[in-house]
């Protein structure tokens, strides 16, 4: 028996898009924005227990590929769910719980 949670193992919040996610970027320029919104991704990837690497892409080339305009981004699964915002952990989880990747 435990008391108050202590000693429970803690469930996955969300089995389902953590089996769906394959990859996740952030791409931008190295400026602050870009490395908190990486940082927020981290978080609530890890919130999430989804073990994915987030890659933090910085070579324009490759950022143009993608058709942005405003940085930073975030790319879940070669899909551009955000554009020019710092989304905060929290938006970030609610974002990937309501898109279909």
């Amino acid at each position: 028996m435990t008391l108050f949670g202590f000693g429970k193992k803690k469930e996955s919040s969300c089995p389902e898009i953590k089996n769906r996610i394959l990859s996740a970027k952030v791409l931008g320029s190295g400026c602050s924005s870009c490395h908190t919104l990486y940082k927020n991704t981290k978080s609530a990837f890890s919130a999430m227990e989804i073990p994915v690497e987030v890659k933090y892409i910085t070579d324009m080339e490759t950022i143009m590929n993608y058709g942005v305009m405003s940085m930073p981004v975030l790319v879940i699964n070669e899909k551009v769910l955000s554009s020019g915002k710092v989304l905060k952990a929290a938006e970030i989880e609610t974002l990937l719980q309501q898109s279909d990747i």
